[in-house]
């Protein structure tokens, strides 16, 4: 025999956190069950280290390094959402941050390419991802707002940072009939999520919710 009663207790209360976790990604508007299924799959406590590792289950964003966020799990549901991944998308996420939202979309697309301005993000992201055997994304150093041309055009495109307008790159970078999802206002202020569906004459436009995230930067960070 293994462990003593201590070792059951603590996987009963990560069980219930998990549970409890679901629950609140569902209290909160994500119905979708094949992104509840991916978000289950998807072990937010592998994305979160250091002291706020033992918050990982609940709804709220967490620092992590080079002064970035984990978004809310609700937040993270909700785009996901709107996304409406389809199992043979090739999807651009610009903004690895911990890989957290990359690693969900692996399970919904077929291919996810994943973009971050800061080098030590993208390294630890892309280890998470070779451990967990998430085999279907890329992770590249790279100034997400000129997007990757070289692997365009996408069938869906989220952005997890906020910029004050759609940059035109991404814009251009979208399939017709694509759906592009990110935050869109000034940094100081609250900013919109926003839906973009490429159409044959143009773009469409739904806003979705208020939400507040980290601005969208030019360049290449120090890290």
């Amino acid at each position: 025999m293994t462990g003593g009663a201590g070792d059951f207790d603590d996987e009963g209360s990560v069980a219930e956190r998990k549970m409890r976790f679901l629950y609140a990604l569902r209290s909160r508007g994500v119905t979708d069950h094949r992104v509840l299924s991916a978000m289950e799959r998807t072990d937010r406590g592998l994305f979160v280290r250091g002291v706020f590792a033992d918050r990982a289950y609940e709804d709220m964003p967490l620092p992590i390094a080079c002064g970035q966020t984990i978004s809310q799990p609700s937040i993270v549901g909700l785009m996901t959402q709107a996304l409406n991944v389809q199992p043979r998308d090739k999807v651009l996420e610009v903004g690895t941050g911990s890989g957290y939202q990359a690693a969900i979309l692996s399970h919904l697309a077929r291919r996810v390419y994943t973009v971050d301005r800061h080098r030590r993000l993208v390294r630890e992201a892309s280890d998470l991802f070779a451990a967990l055997d998430l085999t279907n994304i890329t992770a590249i150093t790279s100034d997400g707002s000129f997007g990757l041309p070289d692997q365009a055009p996408f069938d869906r495109i989220i952005v997890t940072a906020a910029a004050e307008d759609p940059p035109s790159p991404l814009l251009a970078q979208l399939k017709t009939g694509g759906i592009m999802v990110l935050p869109v206002g000034q940094s100081d202020t609250v900013q919109s999520l926003i839906k973009v569906t490429r159409t044959e004459s143009g773009f469409d436009y739904d806003e979705l919710r208020p939400v507040r995230f980290v601005p969208l930067v030019e360049g290449l960070g120090t890290e």
